[in-house]
């Protein structure tokens, strides 16, 4: 299998600060509209979240804009974990498997 190689846009704190931006604006935008926040906030990816959506992007625009398969996706979002340390428990939790739930269990 070929190895997934996603081209590094910039550094991870710029990456949060391009996302924190563009929260910001999503949220000012429906807020403008009249929605509550009470109701769409628990919705909104974190700033992590978008982060790893962008890099997926990014890695989607690099395999000519062809939508992974699913061990294609998985395979991309480990690749971006261990490219940005920081971001694995995002991507875990986005993978739908907790990092912590196997600590201290004996595994």
């Amino acid at each position: 299998m070929e190895e997934v190689r996603i081209e590094r846009r910039a550094s991870l704190e710029v990456l949060r600060a391009e996302a924190s931006e563009e929260l910001g604006v999503v949220v000012e935008e429906r807020l403008r509209h009249g929605e509550d926040p009470w109701a769409f906030m628990e919705d909104l990816p974190t700033v992590d979240e978008l982060v790893v959506h962008m890099l997926r992007a990014d890695a989607i625009i690099a395999d000519g804009g062809r939508m992974p398969t699913h061990v294609r996706h998985y395979r991309v979002l480990r690749q971006i974990a261990l490219e940005h340390p920081a971001l694995t428990n995002t991507v875990w939790r986005m993978l739908g498997e907790d990092p912590l739930a196997h600590r201290g269990s004996g595994d």
